[in-house]
């Protein structure tokens, strides 16, 4: 009887020595838990407790804690870009509209056809900038707000790498540049959609337009590997790692809207293919890979 009595109160003091540091764990997580919420911290929550089921559940709240920070500093940064995209659009919109203004205040106050003619000439140029913009911010818009993936398919790249180079070509040579193109004998078929790499093509194509010096290599390995060149020199390092931004544009750029670059590595990734940008020697590369 006395042996029973004695085992039983063992036990009872064991049972109530785990409850106290169940407990002290307890408040120790709380703690620390409220501290991490509270405080911009990377520092994990720590547990005295050597209890296997403590530990796990200490090691589940860090988890959860990093997933909320990381959460969190995308918050900050979606919320930063968005700022600056606004920014941006504001003054894509703000500039032109304030030409046009100025030139038809101008215009009242003279009869003179030649100077009238070129007011309109200006203001129609402005006109068009407003358009591209819109056209461009619709596009993304209807791009990236789709809730089905584009339909994939067994396209030949050659065929529409070469369609996309004629239908730009007038432009090109528009803008004094005539462009060296080395497209493979070898039949290039990928799976991917037709419309989003048209769409591609033309993005680069008219980043060429806007930035090259008269020169421009397109070419189509045997791999499949497309690349587009052209000299570039005054373009710095750390801008071509900014050009896929969105609403990034070079301080040269005419009538650029920032998301051309940024739609086309866009729907690459969403067909599984990629595209990088390289500067070497005053050589601007996209390098496309799908």
């Amino acid at each position: 009887m006395v042996l029973c009595l004695l085992c039983t109160a063992v036990v009872i003091i064991l049972l109530c020595a785990k409850i106290y540091l169940l407990k002290k764990s307890a408040r120790e997580i709380s703690e620390q838990f409220a501290d991490r919420l509270k405080n911009d911290t990377n520092n994990p929550v720590y547990v005295s407790s050597s209890d296997k089921d403590i530990q796990q559940l200490a090691e589940s709240i860090n988890t959860q804690l990093a997933e909320l920070r990381r959460q969190h500093l995308s918050y900050i940064n979606g919320n930063n870009e968005l700022k600056s995209s606004v920014t941006n659009i504001s003054h894509d919109l703000r500039t032109p509209l304030t030409a046009i203004r100025g030139y038809l205040d101008i215009s009242k106050k003279t009869d003179d056809p030649q100077k009238l003619h070129r007011y309109m000439d200006i203001i129609s140029e402005r006109t068009e900038a407003m358009q591209k913009l819109s056209e461009e911010l619709f596009c993304y818009s209807m791009i990236i707000s789709r809730d089905e993936a584009p339909e994939l398919e067994d396209i030949y790249i050659n065929q529409i790498l070469a369609e996309s180079i004629s239908s730009f070509y007038p432009v090109l040579t528009q803008n004094n540049i005539t462009p060296v193109i080395d497209i493979t004998d070898e039949k290039i078929i990928r799976r991917a959609n037709k419309e989003s790499m048209q769409r591609v093509f033309s993005n680069i194509l008219n980043n060429a337009v806007k930035y090259s010096k008269g020169d421009l290599e397109i070419r189509l390995s045997d791999a499949g590997v497309i690349t587009f060149s052209n000299i570039a020199d005054e373009i710095t390092a750390v801008q071509t790692e900014q050009l896929f931004e969105r609403f990034y544009t070079v301080e040269t750029a005419r009538g650029s809207t920032g998301l051309g670059l940024h739609i086309a590595r866009y729907l690459l990734r969403e067909m599984g293919g990629s595209i990088t940008a390289s500067c070497e020697n005053g050589r601007l590369t996209f390098t496309i890979m799908i």
